[in-house]
């Protein structure tokens, strides 16, 4: 169904560059989505060997089963979870230049509330962490805790990557926090001017 849904979409990308760059250089990536706006990514990072962290959560399940198929390494962990095996997965993927997407807020919240774990991932690899958003002309919220947004067939999908941000490997915890909290509003600005994008257009 996703793929039927953006087959039948016009689909524009915003602020790919700095991302493509990255990719050719076999650098390793951290794609940062809100968990309200997982619809499209397993669509758009589809068939390019990413790692996707997922919760072991029914969530989790659901989501598993719709990228299987789609060439993802699936890893199992989250926030409320045993992260332990997990955590040493996703560092050997990025030692690797590998791409993991992780869902900062997930799996229950609270929404757009950003964990320090990716920053921390990133710290250690030397990773750069990309925000990713999304949103679409014919779309609904649902009446969930990340109201999560789902988009319609024939209309127009933007997708939004913001600007590659690196962590410094020697930054202070409280920094390391000053910096958390500017990519929390990083992510959240971009789904406010991806949902503006269609306004007048």
């Amino acid at each position: 169904m996703l793929w039927l849904f953006v087959k039948l979409s016009r689909v524009t990308v915003i602020g790919g560059e700095a991302y493509h760059a990255l990719r050719r250089q076999n650098k390793p990536l951290i794609i940062l989505v809100w968990h309200g706006r997982i619809f499209l990514p397993p669509y758009f990072f589809r068939k390019r060997g990413a790692a996707a962290l997922i919760s072991p959560s029914g969530d989790g399940e659901f989501m598993a089963r719709i990228i299987s198929g789609w060439g993802y390494k699936i890893l199992r962990g989250s926030g409320s979870h045993s992260m332990v095996k997990a955590w040493t997965l996703m560092k050997n993927e990025l030692d690797e230049g590998g791409e993991l997407i992780i869902v900062p807020d997930g799996p229950r919240g609270p929404n757009r509330k950003m964990k320090i774990g990716a920053l921390k991932l990133a710290q250690q690899t030397g990773a750069a962490l990309v925000p990713f958003t999304f949103s679409a002309s014919r779309k609904k919220h649902l009446d969930s805790w990340d109201k999560f947004l789902f988009f319609y067939p024939f209309g127009r999908i933007v997708v939004i990557l913001g600007e590659p941000v690196t962590i410094d490997p020697g930054l202070p915890e409280e920094d390391l926090e000053k910096c958390r909290r500017r990519i929390e509003r990083t992510l959240t600005r971009l789904d406010g001017k991806a949902d503006r994008y269609f306004d007048g257009n």
